[in-house]
């Protein structure tokens, strides 16, 4: 919740792009952003977003720890392998997505053109169970699954091979036992097998390669929930629609603000992962 809030204001610039085909560069898009609608325009629909990113980012993790230990059980092997690694993180993110993903094409109706007029989280919910019934909840499923199963590999797989890799090293061997050694008398934050800094660091490399790499699936689902009955495309179709009004560079519309917001909140977000498993005293494999 916290790291959603701090990046909200670009959480928004990437939304005006892929929402409203926001054509103007950055500094211009937020200039008129502080001039229509103040700074609080900043963080518009971020009460949604953050009652959809807390249980996502809980139900994520969760679900990844879950998915890697049946797998490390099911092999038999001491450490995960790189591709039990991938199958969960792919596994997690569609799980997360399938029971989080109303509350996403919710943010984007309040978002979209005319969402003001809804009335907040509940006029929206409303609106679009009345005009076009309860599955349009799950508007931009197949791109939005599609997407989440390579990003959720790459979001954790990276970050746990950068982890292994490290831990491997001569200086992370010496840190394991220097921290095995030191026990009950180490702090939470001591207790961090990467270390504050390099928790966050691969942290937001991972979630980078995630967001770079599926990007295009984000901005084809985004079109899909606002689609209405009467002009609804499928995935293919409106793919094909982006690219033919704005070339394949469309399909990466807000790509830097989405990066920016990206790093700090994946940082963040494996930082507090890491933590509270030290503090829940949940055993890492």
């Amino acid at each position: 919740m916290v790291s959603r809030t701090f990046v909200a204001p670009l959480e928004r610039l990437k939304l005006e792009y892929i929402v409203r085909g926001e054509q103007r560069n950055l500094f211009e898009l937020i200039k008129t952003i502080v001039v229509t609608q103040g700074p609080k325009g900043f963080w518009k629909g971020n009460f949604v977003n953050i009652l959809r990113t807390a249980p996502f980012k809980a139900i994520n993790f969760y679900s990844y720890d879950t998915y890697r230990n049946q797998l490390l059980k099911w092999s038999g092997n001491e450490e995960t392998t790189n591709f039990e690694r991938f199958i969960a993180g792919a596994a997690a993110g569609i799980t997360a997505t399938l029971l989080c993903l109303p509350m996403d094409t919710i943010r984007t109706k309040m978002v979209a053109p005319g969402g003001e007029a809804l009335g907040g989280v509940i006029g929206a919910f409303r609106h679009m169970i009345r005009t076009e019934g309860f599955f349009s909840l799950y508007k931009g499923l197949v791109p939005s699954i599609v997407a989440m199963a390579p990003s959720g590999a790459i979001f954790y797989g990276v970050y746990d091979i950068l982890k292994s890799a490290y831990l491997h090293t001569p200086e992370g061997r010496k840190r394991l036992e220097h921290m095995k050694q030191e026990g009950q008398q180490l702090n939470p934050m001591e207790k961090l097998e990467l270390g504050p800094m390099r928790t966050l660091l691969y942290g937001a490399i991972a979630g980078a390669c995630a967001e770079a790499a599926t990007y295009p699936f984000e901005v084809v689902r985004r079109q899909l929930q606002m689609q209405v009955p009467t002009t609804r495309l499928g995935s293919l179709a409106t793919c094909m629609k982006i690219v033919k009004r704005g070339g394949v560079p469309a399909l990466y519309a807000g790509l830097i603000p989405s990066l920016l917001q990206v790093l700090p909140s994946a940082a963040i977000s494996y930082f507090v992962y890491e933590f509270m498993k030290i503090v829940l005293k949940v055993e890492s494999r």
